[in-house]
């Protein structure tokens, strides 16, 4: 049996451990949390080094990308290198790979809804920068998309329109806010468990709300309908996330992973997984071949109705 261990900036409390199968082999997939603890991460990584088949990084990107250019992320370089032999990621390869073709089979299966124009459906991508894969299928297909990387991450109360304009930022800034504290840029530990109900108006304008959870759990209400005939599209997500997307009124909540066990794990999980199927080094690992792994996984992503009976708005 294969052991994938995700190890979390993000709090304990979202720990959790599946034993699966894929392509006839056996997984103990487990994720465990260090509510914050950076040190305590590190620690964590170089104690698996050797001692697992893959490790992946949760709560934090190794890189954020934008177009064919990447920019690593200070912080998660730290952890990373704390294993000497066993493989790291931090799910980037299936964020380009997965979450596309994700997007692309539910616009085909007409899921999403689109149209041109001022009549095409209205979509928030909470971070482009840390999903550009989701982002630009998303602005290819037509779909009304507004882009929250300098609201979530920076709180600048301005959502870009374009992909051009998330370029230039990305060029601007990014080779700055990567040297930062990552906490600076995203919640960890227990800020993972408070919502702050901040830039409302734009979970109000979306018909989608798409991208990493923690944004968007973070930035909802505490209570209320503003979800109400919404879809979200997302992944790490536990029953008692759903819970709370139920009572915000969410019609539909879509995860690009697989839920398993009751739970969505992360793409950071999943990759590592793909990686220790593969019989070549991680430096040798593409697009190509996560698009084969996908292929042999006839992958799917999660759709599930929490409010029968609701409205839709796409």
């Amino acid at each position: 049996m294969k052991r994938i261990v995700s190890v979390s900036l993000g709090s304990k409390t979202r720990d959790k451990s599946a034993t699966v199968e894929i392509l006839g082999q056996q997984f103990r997939l487990e994720r465990t949390g260090t509510d914050g603890d950076m040190a305590a991460a590190q620690r964590m990584i170089s104690e698996l080094d050797g001692e697992v088949d893959a490790i992946g990084l949760g709560g934090i990107d190794l890189y954020l990308v934008c177009g064919e250019r990447r920019w690593t992320i200070r912080d998660a370089v730290k952890l990373a290198r704390a294993a000497k032999t066993t493989p790291v990621v931090d799910g980037s390869g299936l964020k380009d790979t997965l979450e596309r073709r994700a997007i692309e089979m539910l616009h085909q299966e007409g899921l999403l809804a689109t149209g041109e124009g001022p009549g095409a459906t209205k979509v928030l991508i909470v971070s482009a920068m840390d999903r550009f894969g989701m982002a630009e299928s998303f602005a290819q297909l037509g779909y009304d998309c507004r882009f929250g990387d300098l609201i979530f991450a920076l709180g600048l109360p301005i959502a870009l329109a374009s992909l051009r304009w998330i370029k230039l930022a990305a060029i601007t800034l990014l080779p700055i806010l990567t040297r930062l504290p990552f906490t600076v840029l995203y919640p960890t530990g227990k800020k993972q468990e408070k919502q702050i109900g901040r830039a409302l108006k734009y979970f109000g304008w979306a018909d989608i709300i798409a991208g990493d959870f923690h944004y968007i759990r973070r930035n909802l209400p505490a209570e209320g309908d503003l979800l109400q005939g919404k879809t979200v599209i997302t992944n790490t997500t536990t029953e008692a996330d759903m819970e709370l997307l139920r009572g915000l009124g969410l019609h539909r909540l879509i995860t690009t992973t697989s839920r398993l066990e009751g739970r969505s794990f992360g793409t950071n999980m999943m990759e590592a997984a793909l990686v220790a199927l593969s019989d070549k080094p991680l430096s040798e690992i593409g697009r190509e071949d996560y698009l084969e792994m996908l292929d042999k996984l006839e992958y799917r992503p999660s759709v599930d109705e929490l409010n029968w009976g609701q409205s839709p708005i796409c």
